[in-house]
């Protein structure tokens, strides 16, 4: 049986070097992000936070958006 995802998410790349420091971004409940809907500074960051996997981000995961 699959479980329903419903809820906002976000795609969060985690700092391997500064806890507490990434980047995060909306996504669906798969992790994928639309990005149609990023301004361009948050594409390119999206973009920037693919390509430093392994290197200074890990890997990314989804993550319900917390209500406060």
């Amino acid at each position: 049986m699959m479980q329903s995802r419903s809820g906002p998410f976000q795609l969060c790349f985690r700092s391997l070097f500064d806890p507490g420091r990434g980047y995060a971004f909306p996504c669906d409940g798969d992790g994928r992000v639309d990005l149609d809907q990023l301004s361009e500074n948050a594409r390119n960051n999206y973009l920037f936070a693919r390509a430093m996997v392994g290197r200074e981000l890990a890997a990314p995961a989804v993550e319900a958006v917390g209500l406060h």
